[in-house]
């Protein structure tokens, strides 16, 4: 069995900020912008969250919930100086690393020797390094299967961990809620409680022809997971699924003649642009749309298509802005699906970047 430890860190961005400005320290603190009332948050630490604070929250919203909300903003070159220590820190116990983003990363310590390989131990010590260096926490989760090492990193924050054996794998699972499994979004879930399938026991129940006819491939890859099999492995180089862009309006749009305009005249030269050499090495596979509208309820249309072609993309548009009836759009964005040269697991979720 594999020893896949997942590192999370805390409320990353915004305990760099806390770090670095102690003053911070006791308040509830977020990192985000809030010119023009268009800011919307990109993480908030724990005392926020107590009043309902959220990332990718409208700062808005975020502060009519909690109106002494301290609001800084972001500095990624400093976020990503961090994230490259964390990293080598993270070299030093094994080379099979998959980082997810800046903050969070699967880790293959299967061979590694120290700690006499007790992966909970590794993990702790990891864990330590980063705060003992860098002055930040992290949580971690260990398990013999990648998802479910990533939901167990998430079961003791902040600064904590949680480690599912390999006999332990099945009660896990059987026990664990749909909506924690990862692609298990909030739509889908609802469907899922719908036909009265909760937890994985439900799942692990059914045939797997069953969700397949209900729910197509994300339908076999939920049964999968719910069986305790998961074969991926540490991928020490991700593969890219997509390029998008979005822009949100300082004034809310309500003419589709204007919105179209915008589309072809400002995000697809520019998505176009940012895509280039992931054309030119993998093709497309599908185009898409995203809108959201003044009330943040947003949709997404997506077609398969082998090219960033406008007609295509208005006609979406054109779709996308029916389903809010005549509602405002304070947000458009334009996405680009690339091939995938290996055939990986579906795409759960349309992943904007």
């Amino acid at each position: 069995m594999r020893k896949i430890v997942h590192v999370d860190m805390d409320a990353f961005y915004v305990s760099v900020e806390i770090r670095d400005n102690p003053e911070l320290a006791n308040y509830p603190v977020a990192v985000g912008g809030k010119t023009a009332n268009r800011g919307v948050l990109t993480t908030c630490n724990y005392i926020a969250r107590e009043y309902g604070v959220r990332s990718a929250m409208p700062s808005s919203i975020a502060l009519r919930k909690c109106p002494k909300l301290i609001i800084v903003p972001g500095r990624m070159q400093v976020y990503q100086e961090v994230s490259q220590h964390i990293r080598e820190i993270f070299s030093r116990y094994t080379s099979l690393i998959e980082p997810l983003s800046l903050d969070e990363a699967f880790l293959d310590v299967t061979d590694c020797e120290l700690f006499k390989g007790s992966a909970t131990l590794i993990a702790q010590d990891i864990r330590q390094t980063i705060e003992k260096e860098l002055r930040l926490t992290a949580s971690a989760g260990i398990a013999p299967i990648k998802f479910i090492a990533k939901i167990a990193s998430d079961m003791n924050k902040p600064n904590g961990q949680y480690v599912v054996t390999p006999d332990q794998v099945d009660a896990f699972i059987e026990q664990l809620p749909l909506n924690k499994i990862p692609g298990v979004g909030k739509v889908t879930f609802e469907k899922l409680q719908q036909l009265g399938l909760l937890k994985g026991a439900d799942i692990k129940a059914l045939p797997e022809s069953e969700l397949v006819e209900k729910f197509g491939k994300f339908g076999r890859s939920l049964w999968q997971k719910c069986q305790g099999n998961d074969p991926r492995m540490v991928e020490t180089s991700r593969i890219r699924k997509s390029v998008g862009v979005e822009r949100t309006f300082n004034v809310n749009q309500v003419q589709e003649s204007e919105l179209a305009e915008y589309l072809t005249d400002k995000l697809i030269p520019e998505v176009m642009l940012r895509a280039h050499k992931y054309i030119q090495s993998r093709g497309i596979d599908k185009i898409g749309v995203k809108v959201k509208f003044h009330d943040f309820q947003q949709t997404t249309k997506e077609v398969k298509h082998d090219k960033i072609d406008a007609e295509v993309l208005l006609s979406l548009l054109h779709d996308a802005l029916l389903r809010g009836e005549g509602k405002e759009v304070r947000l458009l964005g334009v996405q680009v699906g690339l091939k995938d040269p290996k055939e990986d697991e579906a795409q759960l979720e349309f992943d904007w970047k």
